[in-house]
């Protein structure tokens, strides 16, 4: 069974915005942010990455067309306020929900572009930005240090990985449900796995060491 790119992508969409959105509101939470204050983070986060995607392949961003993506941060802004009281590890939380959203958006935003006509690289390069877009806002805007810029952490590499599969089976014919949910998957483990164990990408320059490791640091 294969997805037909007019109605695949808006349910896997919504899904991802909704991920993002409890990230986004789990975050304003941490920060002892309010409900509309909540609201807005978890619009932020959760529409922001489709919004940059539509407005680079100069079509009206989705968010502004369809009703449906405002429902999303509301249900995840609702979920937060009302049980967020007896979550402990909203951090964890807080990570699993976002990898979730990295895993959806990475698939989304490359067949989005994959169908308007791009080639698969710069497909693949606006699925990464679908991923990572809407989480850069949420950070910047929550005064937090950006995930895709913290060198204790692989953020990027995750989205990557599911753009480029999504890219390659897409080309091969054999994008269906079953793939799709496997790319997800892996992803999904993948992002959460390096955050748990820690992963570091190298450093921008050979030879270059991390300040944590060195003395008197």
């Amino acid at each position: 069974m294969t997805f037909p790119f007019d109605n695949a992508p808006v349910w896997l969409d919504l899904l991802g915005v909704f991920f993002f959105a409890v990230s986004g509101s789990l975050l304003a939470a941490r920060k002892q942010i309010d409900i509309v204050g909540s609201l807005l983070l978890a619009s932020l986060v959760g529409l922001g990455g489709g919004v940059i995607r539509d407005i680079i392949l100069a079509v009206v961003p989705a968010a502004f067309t369809n009703p449906a993506y405002l429902v999303p941060p509301v249900l995840a802004t609702a979920l937060v306020y009302f049980l967020f009281s007896s979550v402990q590890r909203y951090t964890s939380l807080l990570t699993l929900f976002d990898a979730a959203g990295l895993a959806l958006f990475c698939m989304t935003g490359t067949l989005k572009a994959l169908a308007t006509g791009l080639n698969p690289v710069a497909s693949v390069l606006l699925g990464v930005t679908t991923a990572v877009g809407g989480g850069l806002l949420r950070d910047v805007t929550a005064n937090e240090v950006p995930q895709l810029f913290n060198p204790k952490d692989i953020y990027a590499l995750p989205a990557f990985l599911g753009a480029a599969m999504t890219a390659v089976l897409w080309v091969l014919g054999m994008f269906n449900v079953l793939t799709a949910a496997a790319i997800a998957a892996v992803v999904f483990t993948f992002r959460v796995l390096a955050w748990r164990r820690s992963w570091q990408a190298p450093l921008a320059v050979h030879g270059w060491h991390r300040r944590d490791n060195e003395p008197g640091s």
